[in-house]
């Protein structure tokens, strides 16, 4: 059990809340974490990437020059690895690097680092209504009054992602914005802080306590 204060827009706590998930054991706990992690990372790799070997570089279909005779060392393809715009060896090739990680284990993985940030979450009322129109500098000052300075990565998670919110916190630097729906284990070992509000905290139990 997690118990956390509940701040309102202007910074005040106004009450108390408590969530419950349940995590790897103290002795796996880092090693599933890690494994998702990784799986995570090598996962957005593209591995689109692609180098000519002797056989596919254009040219080098004749000897350059005699085997013997020349005084220079003997060459049967100006394409050779050897030489300047000749093939390469064992360059990459086109490959896929996904890694496979059970659903469980993914979920579990998930709640546990969400309850090791614990220290550093920080719960607020739904906001939504207190941008009527887009305005980064209101969101900016919100999050320094919750504790979340600029200067800090901060991870913002909400139910539903309204678009005066997006629209106001596209544009701060340190600032990341997804749905409770939509974490990953990257995004909440990377924020130096989690700004999560009410009801995204209760849609984060429904949706991953299963």
């Amino acid at each position: 059990m997690v118990e956390s204060v509940v701040k309102n827009w202007q910074g005040e706590e106004v009450g108390q809340t408590s969530f419950e998930l349940r995590v790897a054991k103290e002795e796996t706990a880092a090693h599933i974490v890690h494994r998702a992690l990784v799986r995570q990372m090598t996962n957005s790799r593209q591995g689109t990437v692609s180098t000519k070997t002797r056989s596919e570089v254009r040219g080098g279909g004749r000897k350059p020059w005699r085997q013997k005779g020349t005084g220079r060392a003997r060459a049967g393809s100006i394409r050779s690895p050897l030489w300047r715009g000749g093939g390469v060896i064992f360059g990459p090739k086109p490959r896929d690097f996904n890694i496979k990680l059970n659903r469980k284990e993914r979920r579990l993985a998930l709640r546990t680092a969400f309850v090791s940030r614990a220290e550093d979450l920080i719960v607020v009322e739904e906001f939504s209504n207190e941008l009527q129109r887009p305005k980064t500098k209101e969101l900016v000052a919100a999050l320094a009054r919750w504790g979340a300075v600029p200067e800090q990565k901060t991870l913002l998670i909400l139910s539903e992602i309204a678009e005066n919110v997006n629209l106001s916190a596209r544009n701060v630097e340190n600032l990341k914005v997804i749905a409770a729906d939509q974490l990953n284990v990257f995004d909440l070992l990377h924020a130096g802080k989690i700004v999560v509000t009410s009801s995204a905290l209760t849609k984060i139990q429904e949706v991953y306590s299963a």
